[in-house]
């Protein structure tokens, strides 16, 4: 294969283990070179910090893009996390339809703006509609329930069935064309999982339902998985891949109560670098 350049966009937590400082060292351990592009920076994250310094970083987004382009840097891959406001978002559609992209570059998108059935602090509808037309060019995308319910505008349950999960799959697909990862799909309460949709075929894989959860998973999944898609794996293989590796990190991370504010990735490397190779 390939050496493969990904770009992931996102801001930088500097402590918390989340966002940039997860996707780096996953990505780069999956063999790919890995650039980035903060959005912002804060001392920690906000989940259960107080008092973090927080720099916004969206007016340089411009500058940093038109620079690549003049030494004429291209990627092989596009990965979006949190993105701050629909400024940040048009930029990254910006990037994502320059010559920044090679031929045939992926463009992956996490819509993470929601969870529990609300959004996250400072985010409204008008956010809402910038993310579906970021996610409308998405090749991959990859929302929770809640971030898929907020996209389609459709209701939020905690508990529901396949069929609700086929509904709300086949309105996210009205306008995401791309292939669509849904996380945390669970059908009863030992159990969770991911649906991979795609022209219509629903593929679930599940997987044990860890008590307790960790700050930064989705971040931990969403890495993996691209680590996996651009290494050659197809998404469902991929699914599952990211999947396995997300629950080891939190098993590794529950016996330590004083690890709360995030989830203890870099002990259980070793286990995804086997599975994407």
């Amino acid at each position: 294969m390939d050496f493969k350049r990904v770009l992931t966009i996102q801001d930088i937590s500097c402590v918390g283990q989340c966002s940039l400082t997860v996707a780096l060292p996953i990505l780069s351990a999956c063999g790919l070179e890995t650039a980035i592009l903060p959005s912002a920076v804060l001392s920690t994250h906000t989940g259960g910090f107080t008092g973090y310094t927080f720099r916004d970083l969206t007016d340089d987004i411009p500058a940093i893009a038109a620079h690549w382009e003049k030494e004429g840097i291209g990627f092989d891959a596009v990965y979006t996390g949190y993105l701050g406001s629909s400024k940040q978002i048009s930029y990254v559609m910006d990037i994502m339809s320059s010559s920044l992209m090679n031929a045939g570059a992926l463009k992956i998108v996490d819509p993470a703006m929601a969870d529990n059935g609300s959004l996250y602090y400072g985010f409204n509808n008008a956010f809402v509609k910038e993310m579906k037309k970021l996610c409308s060019v998405a090749d991959f995308v990859l929302p929770n329930i809640t971030e898929a319910c907020f996209l389609t505008d459709y209701e939020y349950k905690e508990v529901y069935d396949e069929a609700y999960i086929k509904e709300l799959l086949g309105k996210l697909a009205s306008f995401c064309k791309g292939t669509i990862v849904l996380t945390g799909v669970s059908y009863d309460s030992s159990s969770t999982g991911v649906v991979v949709y795609h022209d219509g075929k629903m593929d679930y894989y599940r997987h044990v339902k860890l008590e307790g959860g960790c700050h930064g998973t989705g971040d931990i999944y969403a890495s993996a998985f691209v680590g996996a898609l651009v290494n050659g794996h197809d998404a469902v293989a991929s699914a599952k891949i990211a999947a396995d590796y997300t629950v080891k990190c939190i098993e590794v991370t529950q016996s330590d109560k004083d690890h709360w504010y995030g989830a203890r990735f870099e002990p259980v490397l070793g286990s995804l670098i086997s599975a994407v190779r």
